[in-house]
C-alpha cells in the first residue's frame, strides 16, 4: 500500500446509538453499535472520496478493536499507524431526537480516561508516513488525556518537519474531559498551529465569543482558513482576504453523527483537488461540495456506513436547482 496523502490522528471508537429516538439517556431500551470516531470517519471519508488517507491512533486488544482496524482495512485506509494497548476500545453512547440531532451521553461504566484511545504513544508514530503526506487532520479530545496530548503535539512537530499542512477540527465534546474547566485554554494554545481550522458555531462562540471566521482570522493571522458551520444552516468561511458564507442542503436527516466529519473529507479533498482557493468562486464551489459530503451523510445512520462516493456527491449536486 502506497504512502497516504492525509493523515488522520485520534480516535477510532464504536458510537453506541439509541434505537429510540426521542427518548432522554434513562429510557432507551437498546442501543446499535456503529464504527465512529471523528479522525477515522474522516479517513474513510477521504478514502470514498478518492483520496488516499492513514488513520493514527491506539485501540484495545479485544473485539471491538480488531473489528475497527478490519474496518479500516476493508475501507483500504492505511493502519501503519495503529498502536494497541492493554485498556478497552472506547464505545460511547449517543442519544437522538427525532430530528436526528445527537448528543453524546457517556461511556457507560467506564472513566472517560480508561480506554485504548488516551495511550497513543508519540515515540511510535510512523515518521516515514508524515515524511510523504500532504495534510495532517486533528481534533482536539486527545488533548483531554496526558499520553495522547504528548502524541499530537509530537504529530504536529513531524508536520511542521516535513512540511505537511494541518487542519484541526476542533470537535469540542465536554464528556471526554476529566476537567473541562481545563479544555478552553488547552485547545486555545494548539489552534496556531493549524492551517486550516474547522469549528461550529457553538465552538466559536465558546472560543472567542463570535462566529464571524473574518474576525477569527484576525486573532489568528498564521491560519490560511478558518470554516465555521451551522448544520443545516450552512456554514461561513474566511481565507484570509477572501470571505464568504454558503447555504446547506435540504435532505432528508436519519442521523447526524459523523456529518462534520465528512464536510472536512469535502474539504481536504478539494483542497487536493483544486488547490487553496484563489478567489471567492472558487472558495464557494469548495463549500459547496463539502456541504454536499456532509448532507449526504446525514441521510443514513451511522457516521462511516453513510458516507457518499464521489459519484454520488456530483449526482447529487447536479440535481441541485
Amino acid at each position: 500500500m502506497s504512502n497516504p496523502q492525509v493523515l488522520c490522528l485520534g480516535e477510532v471508537l464504536f458510537d453506541c446509538l439509541a434505537d429510540q429516538p426521542g427518548r432522554a439517556l434513562e429510557s432507551v431500551t437498546s442501543w446499535t453499535p456503529y464504527p465512529g470516531g471523528a479522525p477515522a470517519n474522516v479517513a474513510c471519508a477521504l478514502v470514498k472520496l478518492g483520496t488516499s488517507a492513514g488513520f493514527i491512533g491506539c485501540v484495545g486488544d479485544d473485539t471491538p478493536g480488531k473489528q475497527l482496524t478490519e474496518l479500516l482495512q476493508q475501507t483500504t485506509v492505511n493502519t501503519q499507524g495503529i498502536q494497541t494497548a492493554e485498556a478497552p476500545t472506547r464505545q460511547v453512547y449517543v442519544t437522538r431526537t427525532v430530528e436526528g440531532d445527537r448528543t453524546f451521553a457517556g461511556f457507560g461504566t467506564y472513566d472517560t480516561a480508561a480506554f485504548a484511545d488516551t495511550q497513543l504513544q508519540a515515540d511510535h508514530l510512523p515518521v516515514d508516513l508524515f515524511a510523504s503526506a500532504d495534510y495532517l487532520i486533528l481534533g482536539t479530545l486527545e488533548l483531554a488525556y496526558p499520553q495522547s496530548a504528548a502524541a499530537v503535539r509530537q504529530s504536529i512537530h513531524l508536520a511542521q518537519q516535513h512540511q505537511v499542512q494541518i487542519l484541526i477540527d476542533v470537535n469540542w465534546r465536554p464528556v471526554f474531559w476529566t476537567n473541562p474547566d481545563e479544555a478552553r485554554q488547552i485547545i486555545l494554545q494548539l489552534l496556531p498551529c493549524a492551517n486550516y481550522l474547522k469549528l461550529a458555531e457553538e465552538e466559536a462562540l465558546w472560543l472567542w465569543n463570535t462566529t464571524d471566521p473574518k474576525a477569527i482570522v484576525k486573532m489568528l493571522p498564521t491560519v490560511q482558513g478558518i470554516i465555521i458551520t451551522a448544520g443545516a444552516k450552512g456554514c461561513a468561511y474566511s481565507f484570509q482576504d477572501i470571505g464568504g458564507a454558503c447555504p446547506g442542503f435540504t435532505v432528508e436527516v436519519q442521523d447526524t453523527t459523523g456529518a462534520g466529519d465528512a464536510f472536512v473529507a469535502g474539504f481536504i479533498h478539494q483542497l487536493l483537488t483544486q488547490g487553496h482557493p484563489a478567489d471567492v468562486q472558487a472558495a464557494q464551489a469548495m463549500m459547496t461540495y463539502a456541504s454536499a459530503v456532509g448532507a449526504l451523510t446525514t441521510t443514513q445512520a451511522g457516521a462511516i456506513a453513510a458516507q457518499p462516493t464521489a459519484h454520488e456527491v456530483a449526482t447529487f449536486l447536479q440535481a441541485q436547482p
